[in-house]
Formats: C-alpha cells, structure tokens, sequence
C-alpha cells in the first residue's frame, strides 16, 4: 500500500526528519511503500497537528496520529495507522475554496537578468489567463524581488521553479512542486502549467529527506552537469565584472602604469588582477560543487578551484575540480552511514575534510599538470592566432550567441568567453558580447525599416529592443524568433556571425562579461572603441536590413499558420 507522510512544519527539521526515517525503515514490514506523490497514495498519514481541508486526499484512506507512538514504536504505529484510517472526504467550503489554484513561481537565470524577468512575466499571464491566483517571486542579480512569503507558500497548491541554475528552495518544503527550465517556462508556457500539474511531486529538503537538492523533485531543460556549470558561472560573474573594470580603470592611468609601485593604477591592477581575478577560479569550482552537493560540497569545491589556479590548470581545472568535489560530497553524502548521535558530524566535519582532502591529492598529483599544459597551448595558441583563424573564431562564437538567445547553444559561447578572461584572453569576450547585442538590435531596425509589416505591439516591442540590445540582453528578440523562426534565426545568426569576426578582426578586447555598451563608460573596459561600435553595426545591419526583406506582414503569416 503506497502511504503519504503528512508532517506538520511545527516539529522542526530535525525531528521531522528522525520520524520520517524511523517510519521509513519499518514501512518495509507493514507491507507499506513510502511514496510523495499525493495522486499516487492510498494511505495518507498525517503527524504533528490536525489535518488541514484537502480536496486532493478526497477517497484516500487518512489517519492522524501521534508523534510520539511514531518516534518510540514505528512499527507498532504503522500497523495502527493500516488498522484505524478512514476515508477521508474534504468539506464542501475546503472544495469550493480550493476551486481557484493558488500557485507561487520561482524563476533565476545564470546572469539574472533577461530569462529570470521573461519567464516570470509568461508565467503570470498564462497564469492568469486561467483564471489562477498567481506570485512570481523573481531570483534576480539583485536578489529575490516579489518575494514569496510563508503564509503564501502553506496556502499554495503548487509551486514552479523555472531555474537554470540551482536555488534555495527550502520554504517549499513539503509542497508540491514541478521544476523546469526558464526558456521552455518563456516559450512553452501553456505546455508547462500542463505538466506542473500532472507532473508535480511534493518537494523534500535535504533536510528532510537526507538527500541533496539536486536529486530532489522534477528537474527538466538544463539539468545534471549543465545546470551545475552555469550555477557556478552565475556566482562567477559580479567577481569577474568587478576585477575586470577595475583592472580597467588602472589601464586608464597607462596600459603599464600598474607597474609602478605604490601609484593608484597598482592599487587598482592588485584590486582587479590580483585579488578579484585570483578568485575567479575558485568561486567557480566552489559553486558547481555546492550545486550538485549543497553546503558540504562548497570547501572541497573552493579549495580545489585554488589548487586549480597554484598549478596553473586555470579554468579548465577550475570546472573539474568543481565536478569532482561535488560528486564526491554527495557519495560521501549518500552512502557514509553514522549512528544517530554522530550525523551531525557529516555535513560540517567528516564531508568537508574527507572530500577535501581526496580533491586537493588528485588535483596535484592528476590533474593540475597535464591540464596546465592543455591551459597553456589553448592560451598560446589564442594569443598567436593569425587574422583568419581569430575571425573564423569570432564567426563561430558571435553565431552562436544568436542561435538560441540564451539557451544551450549561447550559454556554451558566453563561459568560453567568459572563463577565458582568467586566463587574460580579453577577444574572445569581445566577440560573444557583441554577436549577443545584434538580435535585439536588428528586430528593433527591422520594425522600424519596415514598420508596416509589424503589428502596433511588435512596433513598440522594437523600440525596447534598441535599449536592450544595447545592454546585452539578448533575449527581447525571442518573442520575435518564435513567431517567425525560419526568417528570424538564420538573419540573426548571419549576423552575429558578422559581428563577431569583425570584432575578431579588429582585436577588440573586452575586460568586463556583462554591461553591454555601457561599459563605454569606463574608460578602457572596451578597445579600440570604433572600432568594436563597427562590428556591432555592420551586424546589426546585415540581420535587420535582411529581416525587414523577408519578413512577412502579420495578415500572410496568420494564413500560413
């Protein structure tokens, strides 16, 4: 018989978590199956206070019972529970109540700002369109704004998490929940509601339920080792940003102005270079650990990112030092068992040394040289490039900036440009943040070249677009992209790719991940200046120029569909 705990928040984590385990253990002897999906029980038990009207228990067998039995006699109480439940039958006014879902969102993106705001937005209409209550509570690069509170989360029937990176989700405990990716929450918003409310499981925190928060709930566009490159990438950036404009503010004194001791542009270069840039690495490598492993994951992760950088592995020893300190946290996490008075020991003593201790020996002895020597060809081979390989490469980054706005496919182009500035490899940024700006920027030229072919929305949309473009957001250009992909894409990819080797080709040096032109306003952060504005106009040109030719009035392509 498949049972549902019920567990009133009131008992705590930790009492919450012994009973749930005693009770799991000899659940196998009852002849019951411990199971969190509400639709799938047969037996609902509920301990820790009353039960609260519920119109999904509606048929189920349900027994309320006491903490205590269940702590002292587990075996004793489950047999009870088999015994003495009923059938449950919620009021009429819990079922009149409960006739308008209540639901609550959470939604982050790597950089936290275009896909976060977006998914948000289509969550909320679609939401609504139903006729749903609704709160988006957004995981921004300023922190959660719309923030959910606790008494919104305990009357919620369903919580989404659009999320490409991993969040904090521990307030949801106990809910169900359904877990997704930010662009299918944008593009296939409708199918999405669909499925959370198929598919949703009830949420259990690491805390509750002994194992990590990546294992736990439904996890679908980017999970596994995707979602836990970009999660550190994500905490990676406002390092990156802060040392790359300081490093820039010193060039302002002259390129090798640092050089001389005790002058404000040493100061800056030891601020940026020296410090900012020197943790660059291990908050990586921190962070993808910490993402696959929770907490415990996090030391082993740092220190493997700092042995990654002392070697000379770079980056490339950054990302598997976070891969391999994750991953052996949550072994260790999973299948290190200890008496009852000693687990608290594990996540802040036995994991974090034992982890630690295994990563920092294999970095050193495995992995630090040979992928010293991979980090140092790749960076000698960028640095001497001839013109036509540099453009090839801009060609390829600056399209694949624009292939999916944001998806896969940009995300992969935007780390190498990124993680390469650790190495001080400035072009290749240079390239992935100018190929981002072009789509925006072209369907914002394209409404207005050929404005009549536009509807009085899309005509608005351009004109939010130009400054968005300009900021490097790329993905104002997706609702544009999904009404007309075959013209939209290949124009927008052309002309990334234009942009991009332009760039190339101009040894444009970018020294800060994000900003987009705005970062013109620190003197240095982009170089040479015209030549760069260049690059981005001659792709937006090509793209939006292009577009506005084969761009199709509203009237044909309603026909068409």
């Amino acid at each position: 018989m498949k049972t549902l705990l019920i567990i009133d928040k009131s008992l705590g984590l930790a009492r919450s978590h012994l009973v749930k385990k005693l009770l799991g253990a000899a659940a196998a002897k009852a002849d019951l199956t411990l199971t969190d999906k509400i639709n799938e029980s047969d037996l609902a038990i509920v301990l820790g206070g009353a039960l609260s009207a519920d119109s999904a228990l509606n048929g189920k067998k349900v027994y309320v019972g006491d903490v205590e039995l269940a702590a002292s006699q587990p075996e004793q109480f489950l047999t009870q529970a088999k015994a003495q439940a009923e059938l449950y039958q919620a009021p009429a006014a819990a079922v009149s109540a409960s006739s308008v879902p209540r639901i609550v969102a959470v939604t982050a993106c790597p950089t936290g700002v275009a896909h976060t705001f977006m998914a948000a937005e289509a969550i909320e209409q679609e939401a609504k369109k139903r006729g749903w209550w609704v709160k988006v509570e957004t995981r921004g690069s300023v922190g959660a704004g719309n923030a959910i509170t606790p008494e919104e989360v305990e009357q919620a029937d369903l919580v989404i998490v659009a999320a490409d990176i991993e969040v904090d989700l521990s307030k949801f405990a106990g809910k169900k929940m359904y877990r997704t990716s930010t662009g299918l929450a944008l593009k296939k918003t409708a199918q999405e509601l669909d499925k959370a409310q198929a598919e949703a499981t009830v949420y259990q925190s690491s805390a509750q339920s002994g194992a990590q928060p990546a294992s736990t709930g439904q996890k679908k566009g980017g999970s596994g080792p995707y979602r836990h490159l970009l999660t550190g990438v994500s905490y990676m950036l406002p390092v990156v940003v802060a040392g790359g404009l300081c490093i820039a503010l010193s060039f302002l004194f002259g390129i090798e102005a640092f050089k001389e001791e005790g002058t404000l542009a040493a100061h800056l270069m030891t601020i940026g270079g020296g410090s900012a840039f020197k943790l660059m690495v291990p908050v990586l490598a921190g962070y993808i650990a910490f993402s696959i492993a929770d907490r415990p994951g996090l030391a082993p992760g740092l220190v493997g990112g700092m042995l990654a950088m002392s070697t000379g592995a770079g980056f490339l020893g950054g990302i598997i030092a976070g891969f391999l300190a994750g991953y052996l946290a949550k072994a260790l996490s999973d299948h290190v068992k200890l008496p009852q008075s000693m687990s608290a020991l594990k996540p802040i003593l036995i994991i974090p040394l034992v982890a630690t201790l295994i990563t920092g020996l294999i970095m050193i002895y495995v992995v630090g040289t040979p992928v010293a020597k991979i980090l140092t060809g790749l960076t000698s081979w960028l640095q001497s490039m001839g013109t036509a390989n540099a453009v090839i490469l801009g060609a390829i980054l600056g399209g694949m900036m624009c292939t999916d706005m944001g998806g896969p496919v940009n995300k992969v182009a935007y780390v190498f440009g990124t993680t390469l500035l650790s190495s001080q490899i400035y072009a290749p940024m240079a390239a992935v943040m100018a190929g981002g700006m072009v789509p925006p920027l072209a369907m914002g030229l394209a409404t207005l070249v050929a404005a009549k072919k536009f509807s009085a929305s899309e005509r608005e949309g351009g004109k939010a677009a130009f400054v968005l473009g300009l900021c490097f957001i790329s993905e104002w250009a997706i609702p544009y992209a999904a009404r007309d992909p075959m013209r939209v894409l290949p124009c927008c990819i052309l002309g990334g790719a234009i942009t991009g080797a332009l760039s190339m080709a101009v040894g444009a040096h970018l020294m800060a991940p994000h900003g987009g032109l705005f970062v013109l306003l620190i003197p240095g952060a982009i170089t040479p200046v015209l030549g760069y504005l260049f690059a981005i106009l001659a792709g937006t040109a090509v793209a939006g120029l292009l577009y506005a030719v084969l761009k199709r009035p509203d009237e044909q392509l309603v026909k068409a569909a």
